[in-house]
């Protein structure tokens, strides 16, 4: 895990003052890095029976779409609105100020199907809430959520707690 922290930079003061952006880019650039942090998410998950791989925009499509090569199942991006053509449900979700949505095509997903929702960092767990209530609204069952970090001091976990929630990096402060 510490490997994997130190190829994480931190950028201070983005995207606004006080903010310590953890930033996964030089993670991702690095192959020995990307390479075990999807080795670590796929064994975490390795006996659920996934049947595909819901993604989070936009950084979430990285890890989802390996995962869901490297099991030989579906990806599936899940995006933010008018992102996609096709039909779609929407969700929309709290922010700290404001509210804003998600959505999902209509025939992504059958239902019973078991899946796996992957995103890059867990901070207050709006978005992948309404990820899964996409999900379920589709009929599928969400077997779990793996993020590469999480950042504990935002209490995301509560909202998504009726899952399995599994994070590779922690950060306990800013």
């Amino acid at each position: 895990m510490d490997f994997l922290k130190e190829k994480i930079r931190n950028v201070p003061d983005f995207p606004k003052p006080g903010i310590g952006f953890k930033d996964i880019t030089t993670l991702i650039g690095d192959g020995k890095a990307l390479q075990e942090a999807i080795r670590q998410m796929r064994q975490l998950f390795e006996n659920d029976n996934v049947d595909a791989v819901l993604g989070i925009e936009s950084r979430g499509f990285i890890f989802a779409a390996i995962l869901a090569h490297e099991w030989g199942v579906g990806m599936v991006p899940v995006r933010k609105p008018g992102k996609l053509p096709y039909k779609k449900l929407c969700e929309n979700y709290e922010l700290e100020y404001g509210t804003d949505s998600l959505e999902i095509h209509v025939d992504a997903l059958k239902e019973g199907q078991n899946v796996l929702i992957v995103d890059d960092l867990l901070a207050t767990g709006g978005t992948v809430q309404a990820t899964a209530k996409l999900a379920e609204r589709l009929g599928a069952n969400v077997v779990g959520c793996c993020f590469l970090v999480e950042l504990d001091f935002l209490n995301g976990r509560e909202k998504i707690q009726e899952y399995r929630v599994e994070s590779l990096v922690h950060y306990s402060a800013e």
